[in-house]
């Protein structure tokens, strides 16, 4: 079936959810599912403008939990009890996985992915040669460019409602530090270097120090940046509190080789991976 018409009944099953007891409806929805899960649909992609979200896809994925039945999965010497299976066949998929890292069905890793042991949820699409290490998850909907690598216990987060809501994106070649957070639709630019424990929402203050004058921002990190978490000093009827926000520091060096020396970036502002 072609995706005009998956999504024309992808989108009446989710204004009238009465239609998922005909099959034609769950059909849809399980294609849609597959073509995710393969990579041959996407939840956002990137135009010349801007990122566009595909509503309807994010639509199939919560029909997909209403069709579905809770069922035991046994994986080796594990016992799971969910509704999405598990994503199988990493050996066809050119995809490395690390015992006990976990993707669900309906996710998409890119070939030359490796998975620490960490988490990817439906509707992540990981692109080719990311790391995604120990601990860190990459939440439902999350569009994750080539060649990142999220470190150790960074968390990226899931945005799947409402539909028209921008997921989490992390653009090509973009580093992510231990412990991070990036989450609410956030968006990271190209090549940005995210320093230990910054934490990011859609309202968390970005603040660029890097020249004479502050530039604050939110919801967006721009391309090449290098940031470290800080806080600024806000009134509360309590008194003046420390919040927490993003500093911009610098840019990466045209001479930095993206390849091997993402960790230099961070040293050559005497900041933490």
């Amino acid at each position: 079936m072609d995706t005009g018409s998956l999504q024309q009944l992808i989108d009446e099953a989710y204004q009238n959810n009465t239609l998922l007891a005909h099959s034609e409806y769950r059909d849809a929805i399980c294609e849609t599912i597959s073509l995710l899960d393969k990579g041959k649909i996407r939840v956002a992609e990137k135009s010349e403008n801007d990122w566009a979200v595909n509503q309807w896809v994010k639509k199939a994925i919560l029909l997909y939990f209403q069709i579905r039945d809770v069922s035991k999965m046994e994986v080796g010497p594990f016992e799971y009890y969910d509704k999405i299976p598990l994503k199988r066949n990493f050996d066809r998929l050119q995809v490395r996985v690390v015992p006990p890292g976990t993707a669900r069905y309906g996710s998409y890793l890119a070939p030359g992915v490796v998975l620490m042991p960490g988490y990817v949820n439906i509707g992540a699409y990981v692109d080719s040669h990311t790391m995604v290490d120990t601990h860190a998850t990459v939440g439902s909907c999350a569009q994750i460019g080539k060649r990142v690598h999220i470190a150790g216990a960074a968390r990226i987060g899931g945005v799947l409602e409402p539909p028209q809501s921008r997921p989490v994106i992390i653009e090509d070649d973009a580093f992510i530090g231990s412990a991070v957070s990036v989450l609410e639709g956030v968006i990271v630019r190209r090549e940005a270097v995210l320093g230990a424990g910054v934490v990011l929402t859609s309202s968390t203050k970005i603040i660029d120090v890097s020249t004479n004058n502050p530039i604050e921002m939110t919801g967006e990190i721009p391309p090449r940046s290098v940031v470290i978490p800080g806080t600024y000093p806000k009134n509360f009827p309590a008194g003046t509190f420390q919040v927490r926000c993003a500093l911009i520091i610098g840019k990466r060096k045209n001479s930095t080789d993206k390849k091997v020396s993402l960790n230099d970036v961070l040293r050559d502002f005497n900041i933490s991976v």
